[in-house]
């Protein structure tokens, strides 16, 4: 059978502003997203046999549950509601994304096989459906739906998708940390007095930086109070040549950067490799 591969992109919190609790448990959120070119890999082939074989592998596959995870979920939903019938798949996601990061691999990956499915078995669902499905597997897998810079107004469920292309330098730096999404929030006392806005525009990447630069991540104290390392990566990242701003992603435990340029964001890289030898840290644009 052919196999096909499927590049899955990592997104970045470029801002998040929590709002009010929700009657489901969530919140609403007010978040500036981008997506930059780090991806995991997903491989896949339909098979002959009765069931579906899932598997992981890359550096960052431990510790991922084979028999619950995103990519289980697209298939158990899919068939659920008899979209795909009486047949299997082998699926292996290449994991170069750390889990538990606020990088958004296991949503980025669900996203892509949503999309992968509606597209190559012919599912024809249009955005409102295909929306709908991604919401059942996770809050952040319709964002993963389009790789386009996104605004989360904080009104229940919009995403607006921008035009703006991004060009930003970005160092990202994970502690080895997995943090639990739901200890966060739950622990979360900084609720937002913004209200949810219907619009969003930057012109250009000056005025973006500015705009950054006077924003935040609402989590971020709470996170590095629960994980006083992270505290202190976004520090070392704050310090380094060129270094615009530096602050959580999600809600962690990753860090970002982001630099004046590309040479001053690799240096800055070797320099916390040197510091932090078994911390992964990458450089990366965004797309």
């Amino acid at each position: 059978m052919k196999n096909f591969k499927i590049k899955s992109y990592c997104k970045i919190n470029l801002t998040l502003r929590v709002l009010k609790k929700l009657n489901n448990g969530y919140h609403n959120i007010m978040s500036l997203i981008t997506f930059c070119d780090l991806h995991d890999v997903i491989s896949i082939s339909k098979i002959s046999n009765s069931k579906d074989k899932i598997s992981f592998s890359g550096r960052f596959k431990k510790g991922i549950n084979t028999q619950s995870n995103t990519a289980t979920k697209v298939l158990n939903l899919l068939k659920k509601n008899e979209l795909i019938k009486n047949q299997a798949f082998k699926i292996n996601i290449k994991k170069n994304i750390p889990h538990g990061s606020g990088l958004g691999g296991g949503s980025s990956n669900a996203a892509n096989l949503l999309n992968y499915f509606n597209l190559k078995m012919k599912l024809k669902l249009n955005k409102i459906k295909i929306k709908k499905l991604a919401s059942q597997i996770g809050f952040d897998v319709p964002i993963n739906l389009e790789r386009r810079n996104t605004f989360l107004t904080g009104k229940k469920g919009e995403i607006l998708r921008l035009n703006q292309k991004f060009r930003l330098n970005l160092l990202i730096v994970y502690p080895n940390l997995i943090c639990s999404t739901r200890k966060v929030y739950k622990k979360n006392r900084k609720i937002s007095l913004s209200k949810p806005q219907s619009s969003f525009s930057i012109i250009n990447n000056t005025k973006l930086i500015n705009f950054l630069k006077n924003e935040n991540n609402d989590l971020e104290k709470t996170v590095t109070k629960i994980y006083p390392k992270v505290k202190k990566i976004i520090d070392v990242i704050r310090s380094q040549k060129g270094c615009h701003l530096s602050r959580i992603t999600g809600s962690g435990s990753a860090c970002i950067g982001i630099f004046s340029n590309m040479k001053n964001a690799i240096y800055a890289q070797k320099l916390i490799k040197l510091k932090y030898p078994k911390y992964w840290c990458a450089v990366s644009k965004t797309i």
